[in-house]
């Protein structure tokens, strides 16, 4: 499960400010934080406000390239087989992640695919108009290991209302 806070709407014009994941198994002991020095001299400064940091902050947070790395790291050491990127609006968070990747390492580890978690849900409860985040238990707080986790929280309440999520 990934989460992504950035300073603005789209990559490559904007930032990745922060990136939380954690691994989706009991006790969801596995996550990963990390922060991200902007690429670009934009920036929204009502999305830095919900992310809770300052541009001066984000100026010297760490080396998107060496971040991304950890990342990757991080993902084939915590992942048996191909990994599965998971996220609560994956169209957001996605396409942040999958150019850091791209533009920083060259390749993604999750491929070229990402889930959908109210998308699931909504097959799962058979509605489209039906909402997951009654399932999280973690407040939702815009950093993004709080959000990664609510939202492994509501995929694995949903293993438990029936969805197969793999490690059975």
């Amino acid at each position: 499960m990934v989460d992504v806070e950035a300073d603005g709407p789209i990559p490559g014009d904007y930032s990745m400010v922060s990136l939380g994941a954690v691994i989706v198994e009991p006790g969801l002991a596995r996550t990963f934080y990390a922060t991200f020095r902007p690429v670009t001299e934009r920036f929204v400064a009502e999305a830095l406000k919900v992310c809770g940091f300052t541009r001066e902050q984000t100026l010297a947070f760490d080396d998107p390239a060496a971040s991304m790395a950890k990342f990757r790291d991080w993902v084939a050491a915590n992942n048996k087989g191909r990994a599965q990127f998971v996220s609560d609006n994956n169209g957001f968070d996605w396409q942040f992640v999958n150019w850091y990747f791209r533009h920083f390492l060259g390749d993604n580890p999750f491929g070229h695919s990402s889930t959908n978690l109210g998308s699931l849900y909504k097959g799962l409860a058979k509605d489209v108009f039906v909402n997951f985040k009654h399932l999280r238990k973690t407040p939702h707080t815009h950093h993004p290991v709080d959000d990664a986790r609510g939202n492994a929280e509501a995929l694995l309440a949903m293993k438990d209302l029936g969805l197969k999520i793999g490690w059975e």
